[in-house]
């Protein structure tokens, strides 16, 4: 189990929740490499389908955009690019994925991101209670409620979970 009384640094995510007035819960957990949402549910106790991965891919103009999605679903960027009115969508490279968000891949958030970027969300992800997203370093996820997604941040919801 991880240690719940680890002190985690502010991250540029935890300054943008505050700047917001958004109140998150903090959940520090042992980063495992390629480990992924499976890992971070396990270790927190909680079902993966209620941790959101964020996901940095580009569109055919090399656009970047972020796609926040159920940790339990991959992305069909057919059907993203379909719903976002794109050619074709696909995921970038972790050196770009880091210069546009600031972000190391792992630790990447939707929110307080280098460069401000279109962000999608899977609309389950709306439905679920709480959920669970990366904080902005590797082992720290933040709980948050899911109206933060669409209100704050603006993400649009989208339908393309496989």
């Amino acid at each position: 189990m991880a240690k719940k009384d680890k002190h985690v640094s502010e991250t540029p995510a935890t300054q943008w929740l505050k700047a917001q007035g958004i109140a998150y819960t903090e959940h520090p957990y042992d980063y495992v490499d390629h480990g992924g949402t499976a890992e971070s549910a396990k270790q927190l106790g909680w079902d993966e389908h209620a941790v959101v991965k964020t996901l940095v891919m580009q569109d055919e103009q090399a656009e970047p955009l972020i796609i926040l999605m159920h940790g339990d679903r991959q992305v069909s960027t057919k059907n993203l690019a379909r719903e976002i009115g794109v050619k074709s969508v696909e995921p970038c490279k972790p050196e770009v994925a880091q210069r546009h968000s600031g972000y190391l891949v792992g630790g990447t958030s939707p929110f307080g991101t280098r460069k401000l970027m279109r962000v999608f969300v899977e609309a389950g992800v709306l439905d679920l209670p709480r959920i669970l997203i990366n904080g902005g370093k590797r082992g720290y996820l933040v709980g948050i409620e899911p109206a933060v997604l669409s209100g704050p941040l603006g993400a649009r919801a989208v339908r393309c979970a496989l």
